[in-house]
């Protein structure tokens, strides 16, 4: 009964403050016959008519003027009330599977991601590393990382950080008996780390573009790897030139432990962006993420 009431005096109040049954029915998506019946059972129950009707309009009487001063706003209190328990049960929750290279991961997810991370302990991420041109729908993925070059077509994209520009690195004891290369062309010439892909096995190929020339060196060397760090570590270690990313390696050059060469080869490119499918429904948790990650710079 008390829940019934309470159904009834908002459908009485919609009414009241609309001036009319079908302006109330189509708010509250209900047939104006079922609204009327409504407020005629409301009517008998308290004993009191609380709307006047004519052909052109409807009035509350001075029993409905009381309810809509006195209960409108009580009910407006209970509905906000329950709006905001709807919100703490929708508390933004779930695992977010990402896809990403093992530099945008350290480089731009991580430090973005931890404020997050401690203010929604609900929210969980999978972040998988990997070089490959991952089909993110096939493989379950909410979103990949990749620079904006290697977005695939269909898909909303979402910059999360800056241009980035690659370096070609190599230790001092490298240098000692090498020449220093003046042009991506004589890279053949030297002893160079590679990139295996996961994508058909492939060799990354060097990029490098200088006013309107652009050009790609499949290198050649001893060592191969899969990933930046392992990459990072040969070229320390003296045994070959590295095609890394400037901000991975800027420390290390700035320290002496490295030396760049060929950087007026190397421009800036688009930096990393976030990509979904476009007709995913985004829950608050990826919404959520979305908006960490997003680059203001």
């Amino acid at each position: 009964m008390q829940r019934r009431n309470l159904d009834d005096l908002s459908a009485f109040l919609m009414v009241a403050r609309e001036g009319s049954f079908t302006r109330a029915a189509a708010k509250l998506g209900v047939s104006q016959s079922a609204l009327s019946y409504t407020i005629k059972e409301l009517e008998a129950r308290l004993k009191l008519r609380l709307l006047t009707r004519t052909t052109r309009s409807v009035s509350p009487t001075a029993a409905g003027e009381r309810l809509l001063r006195n209960v409108g706003p009580r009910l407006e209190e209970i509905e906000a009330e329950l709006a905001a328990l709807g919100e703490l049960r929708e508390k933004p929750s779930g695992t977010i599977r990402i896809t990403a290279t093992e530099y945008a991961t350290n480089a731009v997810l991580l430090p973005k991601l931890a404020k997050l991370l401690r203010a929604y302990p609900d929210v969980k991420i999978e972040i998988i590393c990997d070089y490959g041109l991952t089909d993110i729908v096939s493989q379950r993925f909410d979103a990949g990382v990749r620079n904006g070059e290697q977005v695939a077509k269909g898909m909303i994209a979402v910059r999360i950080g800056p241009d980035v520009r690659m370096a070609v690195v190599g230790a001092p004891s490298y240098f000692r008996s090498r020449p220093e290369p003046k042009k991506p062309q004589e890279l053949v010439e030297h002893n160079c780390i590679n990139l295996r892909l996961p994508t058909h096995g492939g060799l990354y190929a060097w990029e490098f573009e200088k006013g309107s020339r652009e050009l790609k060196v499949r290198v050649e060397g001893q060592l191969f790897f899969n990933t930046t760090t392992q990459m990072l570590g040969a070229a320390l270690a003296g045994l070959g030139l590295s095609y890394l990313p400037e901000g991975l390696v800027q420390s290390d050059i700035n320290k002496g432990r490295l030396k760049r060469v060929l950087e007026d080869w190397c421009l800036p490119y688009p930096g990393y962006h976030l990509y979904y499918p476009s007709r995913r429904q985004p829950s608050a948790a990826f919404a959520l993420i979305v908006e960490a990650l997003r680059h203001r710079g």
